[in-house]
């Protein structure tokens, strides 16, 4: 660990980047598993100040939690990242800006080729410009970032069944290579539940072109929870949820092989590995 480095006012950093134990402050829920590679995750500690500090990846915020004693940013690493070094920037109430730095690991995903309606692959202009009209409006909403903290950051699966395709599978459609597979899917029938998979407020519902009948939950601090290729909607935009309330049931909407829930997690605006938040036990398979 790097030694504690203060500044005028007495905010001190630590730079101190991953494979950081859990602590027992009080503001402090249990950290998802850190994964220091594209997609995954890592808790940097940022050690301690009277106020909490605020952390960014260039213009985008980035979550802090716990309190005076040590605060931690959680950082979400895109799958795009290449190995190497990275560096968050924090700044403290009237302190000068400075960089934590941390390490990303190189990772090698799987390969995936499958067969779907040509006009998924081959957009006409119609569906090309529904396509970007949508994409517009979903970056957007990953954007949503509200100050308050997610009430835990250890989620359930929205649904029951078995993991069908893994977070970062690189997709190749009717031979054309397309960008890695952002989400958990997991294969279960036409109508299953789908719940909340930790409480939130529901930001957006829609049909879109590629994900289907979608809802998205914003869990705080720019953690937000994606569910995809539902059958039906339950839930309206603004409504608070709990964790396990129902928000719709599972689908084949969307560009889709078969019935199943597509689940993506964005923090700071970053697709992240899902299972990364799911206990083990709790886990598809």
């Amino acid at each position: 660990m790097v030694p504690h480095r203060p500044l005028a006012g007495g905010l001190r950093l630590t730079l101190w980047s991953l494979a950081l134990p859990l602590t027992a402050a009080a503001q402090m829920p249990e950290l998802p598993t850190q994964h220091g590679v594209p997609g995954g995750v890592v808790a940097l500690s940022l050690g301690a100040a009277p106020q909490r500090p605020q952390a960014h990846v260039g213009e985008v915020p980035l979550m802090v939690l716990g309190d005076a004693s040590n605060w931690v940013a959680l950082v979400g690493i895109p799958l795009s990242a290449k190995p190497g070094s990275a560096a968050i920037e924090v700044r403290g109430p009237g302190h000068a800006e400075l960089r934590v730095s941390y390490k990303i690991e190189p990772k090698q995903y799987a390969e995936q080729r499958l067969k779907v309606a040509p006009r998924t692959v081959d957009l006409s202009p119609e569906d090309l410009a529904r396509y970007e009209r949508e994409r517009a409006h979903q970056s957007e909403v990953i954007a949503t970032f509200t100050d308050h903290l997610p009430a835990a950051l250890r989620m359930r699966p929205p649904t029951p069944g078995v993991r069908s395709s893994s977070f970062g599978l690189r997709r190749v459609f009717n031979g054309q290579p397309r960008a890695p597979h952002s989400g958990m899917d997991i294969a279960a029938a036409a109508g299953t539940p789908v719940v909340a998979p930790a409480a939130g407020r529901v930001i957006d519902r829609g049909n879109y072109f590629f994900n289907g009948n979608t809802v998205w939950i914003d869990h705080g601090a720019g953690l937000l929870s994606m569910l995809c290729h539902l059958s039906a909607i339950d839930v309206e935009p603004g409504q608070q949820v709990a964790a396990g309330q129902r928000i719709g049931a599972v689908g084949a909407t969307g560009r889709v092989t078969g019935p199943h829930l597509h689940w993506s997690l964005s923090l700071n605006r970053t697709m992240v590995d899902p299972a990364l938040f799911v206990r083990d036990d709790d886990a598809p398979r």
